[in-house]
């Protein structure tokens, strides 16, 4: 939707200065009142910058659209469609621009007109004589009169081949007139291709025909009627360009769920590449190759243009592909939906020399009449262009649901969130938008998608029985990861990335299915009747009611009831929450109504010439994994005393010095098995062997290394105890640890398609599995065990721990509990803030009796490292 209201502007420089002016004040005004109300910058900043854009796309559009409208109708008219016209009621450059173009289109229409009913009257007239031609030439062909038989028939073919013209004429003129509507029912492929081939094998008896159909049972939706008449005509131009004796061969495949291809191939002489889209043409002459239409091949010339037509119909494409290695002759490939769109019967796309019978008088437009009256031209948006193939509008309609879910998602967030610690009214907000997504989702019915929804619940409920806030956010953000990826149905790790960067982009891809669905509430059109119409009501209320408010004190107390306090700092916060929440949800819902393609197809392979230049950087990485293990076995059997007399260091010091760098190692391992696999050779079973035998004793000395690591961590630990942070590297070494036994387990080293989706389900159920242990609980007990040893432990860092790790204290004597347990002093939850975590720590001060206060005076007390 586009709001037009600077078209009395008469200079378009204005309008940009207007359009810059009302953005910049828009933002400015917006940033005062956050600023004010102490709404923090990484939501004041995004909010701010989104209403400015919505306001400046809203202006913007009115602006351009004109401009867009002529694009759209000059590609129509190139089709042959003089009817379209723009929409002219800015009275500026653009405006005079536009109107220009109606009166042009007028003209052309006539023109048009004109020649239509010319040759079309033609057709009709020369259909009698030509009818009576070819019945004499048969009864003289069957022995009626004396004249040589031969030359009889020769000039029976030659009228029969008039008549074919001409009614290939008339049925052109019906596609150009619009009167040949697509009448779609499921379609049954096989049976229609051998009815067709049934046909054909009747008028070519020197041709073979092979049919091939996969899977056997396919069904389409479409015209059975055209459909066959596309069938026919390829089967008719393949068998006349094909030698005696030669096959014509038909294949049907289904590509996807969405589309399938028909396939016709011959064995003739072909179409040279830079001759194919001619053969498409209506009259399309070759001369110099046999192809539909030439003088050789007995053709009218406008069986390949038809067939255009009926895939054009259908939604689809037609061309000549290359042949088959090996083989020889012209390769006709289709292309169609297995459901077309619903769509008014639009005239045929080939080649605009077309001959078409009388169109109803059209009624020239006004100027300045909307093109909606007249057949609208598809408008193509601003962002189509920025985002091309990558991310196609595909014309996703409107849905009124979907945004009244993503906006009342907002407005849930804008009442629960402000004010509140996590809680239980964090959980019902994702729950909602989880909700909305998979809703929305057109692929809510795939496995991995509903897996996905499912473990961003589960990572949801953290929210509720968690208090730590580290473990809370991992699992958001592991959540809005996996959120994406399942909307996507990514495959591989470029497209879980592609995910994540689509769910932001959503906020300008979406702009244009955005405009639909508020179409469709304010009515297809209206929305400017109805936006004036709430600005005067608006503006009655507020007149009003502050006149009668002024006047009488009891209905100022009723107004100040129902009308919340505009200044408050309490409603700005919310409604900054309330935008920033509902165009979140509002961008996922697109992501998940219009996917991007994430997966633009594996690109090969590219072995290398030589097996040594992929195998000795995979031997050397060996060799060096292998001295290393050797280093550590050597560190491990000689010794406390050997380490510190060979290095100087303490064993303690040695274990804390690498297991970072261990980390990064295992990592940058499966870089090198991925590069390997794709460099590698698989030509023989020697290279096979190869590549079984040097990655697999990498990802063998790989899985040393995390057991290494992981016990260094372990060391560590025990010498100054655990922390949230190498916990995290202990799970995250895991998880690198559980990738090498897949690639292990995998058919040939990353190369499964099922390996990037299992790390990152992995992944998501080892930071659930963390959630479940309660960190923060482990972290204390740890540290409270090695207190039991040492009578050494940083109580401070275990007073800064949430309140998950109550159950380690809750057994220690008064004194040491407070030691480790700082109560914050803050009100307490209500049911919307009530959390699993917090609510056993006020159970447990509201009974321990007395007041608690928090110790510094702590024995044993030593600062972790």
């Amino acid at each position: 939707m586009s709001v037009r209201a600077l078209d009395p502007v008469r200079s378009v420089k204005v309008k940009l200065g207007v359009l810059v002016g009302a953005s910049v004040t828009l933002a400015s005004v917006i940033a005062t009142i956050g600023a004010g109300a102490g709404v923090p910058i990484w939501l004041g900043i995004p909010v701010t910058i989104a209403v400015a854009l919505a306001v400046t796309q809203l202006l913007a559009v009115g602006m351009t659209s004109p401009l867009r409208e002529m694009t759209a109708a000059a590609r129509r008219m190139a089709t042959g469609d003089h009817d379209v016209r723009v929409t002219a009621t800015s009275r500026d450059e653009v405006g005079e621009l536009a109107r220009a173009f109606n009166s042009m289109a007028e003209e052309l229409a006539g023109v048009d007109r004109q020649r239509r009913e010319l040759v079309a009257n033609v057709s009709h007239e020369l259909r009698t004589p030509l009818a009576a031609l070819c019945a004499v030439l048969e009864n003289l062909a069957d022995g009626v009169a004396a004249p040589d038989p031969a030359t009889l028939r020769a000039a029976v073919d030659q009228g029969e081949r008039m008549s074919d013209l001409v009614t290939d004429l008339l049925d052109l003129s019906r596609v150009d007139a619009g009167r040949a509507p697509l009448h779609r029912e499921p379609v049954e492929v096989r049976p229609l291709l051998d009815a067709a081939v049934a046909e054909a094998r009747v008028g070519a008896q020197d041709v073979a025909h092979v049919l091939d159909v996969d899977p056997p049972d396919l069904v389409v939706d479409g015209d059975p009627a055209r459909l066959r008449q596309l069938v026919a005509n390829l089967l008719d131009n393949a068998a006349r360009h094909s030698p005696p004796g030669g096959t014509v061969t038909v294949r049907a495949r289904a590509a996807d769920d969405e589309r399938w291809h028909l396939e016709v191939v011959d064995e003739g002489p072909g179409v040279a590449p830079e001759h194919r889209d001619r053969a498409f043409e209506r009259f399309g002459t070759l001369r110099d190759v046999a192809v539909e239409g030439s003088a050789s091949s007995g053709g009218t010339g406008l069986g390949l243009a038809i067939a255009r037509w009926v895939t054009d119909l259908h939604d689809g494409s037609i061309g000549f592909a290359d042949p088959e290695p090996g083989t020889s002759g012209a390769r006709v490939c289709a292309d169609l939906p297995t459901t077309p769109a619903r769509r008014r019967p639009a005239p045929p796309t080939p080649v605009q020399e077309a001959i078409a019978v009388p169109a109803p008088p059209v009624t020239p437009a006004r100027p300045g009449t909307s093109a909606r009256e007249t057949g609208p031209a598809e408008v193509p948006s601003i962002t189509d262009g920025l985002f091309g193939d990558f991310w196609p509008d595909r014309g996703v309609p409107g849905n009124v649901a979907v945004l009244l879910g993503a906006l009342g998602v907002g407005v849930l967030a804008g009442v629960v969130l402000p004010f509140r610690n996590l809680g239980l009214g964090t959980f019902l907000v994702l729950l909602a938008t989880t909700g909305v997504l998979l809703v929305a989702s057109r692929h809510r019915r795939d496995r991995f998608t509903s897996v996905c929804a499912g473990l961003c619940v589960a990572l949801a409920c953290v929210v509720v029985v968690r208090d730590a806030v580290w473990i809370v956010l991992l699992c958001l953000l592991a959540g809005a990861v996996l959120g994406a990826v399942g909307l996507t149905r990514g495959r591989r790790v470029p497209a879980f990335l592609v995910a994540l960067v689509a769910w932001p982009l959503a906020a300008l891809r979406g702009l244009p299915w955005l405009g639909r669905t508020v179409r469709a509430v304010t009515g297809l059109g209206n929305g400017a009747a109805l936006l004036r119409t709430a600005v005067w009501s608006l503006l009655g209320i507020t007149v009003f009611a502050l006149l009668f408010a002024s006047a009488d004190a009891l209905f100022a107390e009723w107004v100040g009831a129902v009308v919340p306090d505009l200044g408050s700092a309490d409603l700005t916060a919310r409604v900054f929450v309330a935008l920033g929440v509902g165009g979140v949800v509002l961008c996922g819902a697109y992501l998940a109504l219009n996917p991007p393609r994430a997966e633009r197809g594996e690109r090969g392979a590219r072995p290398v010439a030589h097996r040594f230049e992929w195998l000795a950087p995979v031997l050397v990485v060996d060799a060096v994994f292998a001295v290393f293990l050797v280093a550590q076995a050597t560190a491990f059997f000689g010794g406390h005393d050997y380490l510190e007399r060979t290095t100087g260091l303490t064993y303690a010091q040695y274990v804390h010095q690498g297991f970072g760098q261990l980390t990064v190692a295992t990592a940058l391992t499966l870089l090198v098995v991925w590069a390997a696999t794709r460099k590698a050779p698989r030509a023989t079973t020697s290279d096979r062997t190869w590549i079984r035998v040097s990655l697999g004793l990498l990802c063998a000395l790989t899985l040393v290394v995390v057991a290494s690591a992981l016990y260094r961590l372990h060391l560590y630990e025990q010498a100054y105890g655990l922390t949230r942070l190498r916990l995290l590297v202990a799970v995250f070494e895991a998880w690198l640890g559980v990738l090498v036994l897949a690639v292990i387990a995998g058919a040939g080293p990353l190369r499964a398609r099922w390996l990037p989706r299992f790390g990152l389900l992995c992944g998501v159920v080892l930071l659930l599995g963390l959630a479940a242990v309660n960190p923060d609980a482990w972290v204390a007990r740890q540290n409270l065990e090695r207190y039991a040893v040492t009578q050494t432990v940083d109580w401070e860092y275990l007073s800064d721990l949430s309140a998950d790790a109550l159950p380690a204290y809750a057994d220690l004597p008064r004194p040491l509990a407070e030691c480790a347990l700082r109560p914050t002093g803050e009100e307490r939850d209500d049911w919307l803030a009530w959390n699993l975590g917090r609510s056993r720590l006020d159970a447990f001060l509201d009974a321990s009796g007395g007041a608690w206060r928090h110790r510094t005076d702590c024995p044993g007390q030593t600062r972790s490292e």
